[in-house]
């Protein structure tokens, strides 16, 4: 298997000028990339600039951030022809890889655009080396800059920064720095929701476990569906019995702890999340954690009661005032 290293550039609308188009925020206007086979050595490379066909004008920051010229991108291919080349140099068996999750997500919104085949019919796995060079090398949590990681790493600073190949050129450098072991931290691109049950996600990784749903109509679908208010242990796969139940302090996230007797707590996270097609999906989390961070997690969930309780009754007094 090989890995397309790859990095977009793109321009928006010009406040004032050209109006945004709701399905096109942003238009590619360059494409860089870089095939490593898989010992992770550079095999190959493929960069195109990308005549704009939607914001003819560059915005003031793209044009300072990457230093092309509109005569230049004059000069461009048409997105459908840079893009199906593109994959055409990609192959058949190969992983996307990139500096954070947003360029396959920009990616497969300019391919619906022009109306190309979708990449996948469900979620893409792929490889966000901004997330994996935090797991590496820093608290799993941070994401850092490019650069930033270039200098941590010692890595030589040999071309500019800022223009699609050469971002592809040194997440390629970070990306075969990672130990082997840390791939199995593979991320999961959304753009394209699970449309039935069978194609769900359901993957286990090192220290946790990850579930993305098909999509719903409502939250009352969603909490109505026993796969995801469900509290297994994806170990051994049986009922926990929850010792906090599920409580949401935003209405986005909803959060319980289960136990299990042979592995411990275990922190259930549901995020709702809106799909391309407006609709909801879920992704759902699974982690086992301490009693400490368990209580923690109760003591959030009588805090979030307390504040409801609070409001409730202000709610109560100021239609009382009313009167």
């Amino acid at each position: 298997m090989n890995y397309i290293v790859f990095d977009l550039e793109w321009n928006q609308s010009n406040t004032g000028k050209e109006e945004e188009v709701n399905s096109l925020p942003f238009e590619i206007i360059e494409i860089g990339a870089v095939k490593l086979n898989s010992e992770r050595v550079k095999i190959s490379e493929y960069h195109q600039l990308i005549k704009p066909q939607v914001y003819h004008e560059l915005h003031h920051i793209t044009q300072k951030l990457i230093h092309v010229q509109k005569e230049e991108l004059e000069k461009g291919s048409s997105f459908v022809h840079a893009a199906s080349e593109f994959l055409d140099w990609c192959g058949e068996d190969y992983i996307f890889c990139s500096w954070g999750p947003l360029d396959l997500v920009e990616l497969q919104r300019n391919m619906k655009y022009y109306g190309m085949p979708p990449l996948n019919d469900r979620p893409i796995a792929f490889y966000d080396v901004q997330k994996l060079f935090s797991i590496a090398y820093e608290d799993r949590k941070s994401r850092r800059s490019l650069e930033y990681a270039i200098d941590f790493l010692n890595i030589e600073k040999d071309i500019p920064f800022h223009r699609a190949i050469s971002d592809a050129y040194y997440t390629a450098k970070i990306f075969a720095t990672i130990e082997e072991q840390v791939l199995s931290n593979v991320s999961y691109d959304t753009f394209v929701v699970p449309e039935n049950k069978k194609k769900e996600i359901f993957a286990v990784f090192d220290n946790y476990a990850k579930y993305i749903s098909r999509e719903f109509h409502d939250k009352t679908e969603i909490t109505a569906d026993r796969e995801i208010m469900s509290s297994k242990c994806y170990l051994c796969h049986r009922n926990l019995k929850k010792k906090v139940k599920w409580f949401t302090p935003n209405g986005k996230h909803y959060y319980c702890v289960a136990y299990c007797d042979k592995h411990g707590f275990m922190k259930f996270k549901i995020r709702i999340k809106k799909s391309e097609n407006s609709e909801l999906y879920v992704v759902k989390t699974m982690k086992y954690i301490s009693q400490e961070e368990a209580e923690a997690i109760k003591v959030k969930k009588e805090h979030t009661k307390e504040i409801r309780k609070i409001k409730k009754q202000q709610k109560i007094q100021n239609k009382d005032s009313d009167y």
